[in-house]
């Protein structure tokens, strides 16, 4: 498509539309998501389109591409593209069995959409249980990543001085998940309205009788040393479930990799937290741009 000067004044009117949706409604308006017919799945996305550079975020276990209502935001506001999609079995990305092989794998469904939207290269931001999906990705696809960023995450990694740490800091009385354990303290005490929103979301994220899906290989610290892709690693200070001390054990394999701290935020920073997560991840994107 050739884009005259008509053609983006079109496009900005539409991002700047999008985008004004989002914000007046806190959540991802239902008739501005996409859908992209792959292998097994109907996948969902919402898409702002425009001429930037684009941005996948992946969200966590406990919620879905609603979660990244403020993101959606800001990051069109700095001029960026931004997609963000529901996995499979979550949200509104409906398993099809009819058109492929279930659960399927992660990756494949990621690496499917960015074809199917002709991304030949982005920048990848994933939080939580998005971020073993987003390992994975990187450890096969680093020719398509400018950047990659990992939230709030265990990374789902199995050597055992990994899993160990989990296991030694897991409350047996809590059962998995909990918005305790999902949010932080502060944000609980302080924000019963945003509190209420997340909740929305994640009592509606995963599908009944959806399956996890796997990755192509596990995720483990072998695996994450392969990664040369320039990577920022975000910690909350008050997270339960991926605590600073273990995201730094595991970010350590990570040649190329910068650390980041939110110091009260739990495991949801970027909704807890939005404007700091931003004013952390927005630098580096535009530190590692396109060339």
């Amino acid at each position: 498509m050739q884009y005259t000067a008509n053609n983006r004044t079109i496009v900005k009117y539409l991002v700047t539309l999008v985008v004004f949706l989002v914000t007046t409604s806190g959540t991802l308006e239902a008739s501005e998501m996409k859908f992209a017919d792959l292998p097994g799945v109907r996948l969902a996305y919402f898409d702002t389109g425009g001429m930037g550079e684009p941005v996948i975020l992946v969200h966590a276990l406990a919620g879905t591409s609603e979660s990244w209502a403020p993101q959606i935001k800001s990051f069109a506001d700095a001029g960026y593209r931004v997609i963000a999609y529901d996995r499979r079995g979550w949200g509104k990305s409906v398993p099809m069995p009819a058109t492929g092989a279930q659960p399927g794998i992660s990756d494949v469904d990621l690496d499917g959409l960015v074809t199917r939207i002709g991304l030949d290269k982005f920048h990848l931001v994933a939080i939580a249980g998005g971020s073993f999906v987003a390992m994975d990705y990187a450890s096969l696809h680093q020719d398509k990543l400018a950047s990659l960023t990992l939230a709030a995450s265990t990374g789902m990694i199995t050597d055992d001085k990994i899993k160990d740490f989990s296991k030694r800091i897991r409350n047996p009385d809590v059962k998995w998940p909990s918005v305790y354990l999902e949010i932080g303290l502060s944000y609980m005490g302080s924000n019963p309205e945003g509190v209420a929103k997340w909740m929305k979301i994640h009592k509606h994220a995963r599908q009944k009788g959806a399956s996890y899906q796997p990755r192509n290989s596990p995720n483990t610290l072998a695996k994450l040393e392969t990664i040369r892709v320039p990577t920022l690693v975000v910690a909350g200070g008050a997270d339960q479930l991926s605590p600073p001390a273990l995201m730094k054990r595991w970010a350590a394999h990570i040649k190329n990799h910068e650390y980041a701290i939110v110091p009260e935020a739990g495991h949801s920073i970027n909704w807890e937290y939005p404007e700091e997560f931003d004013n952390i991840v927005l630098p580096f994107l535009k530190a590692h741009s396109i060339d």
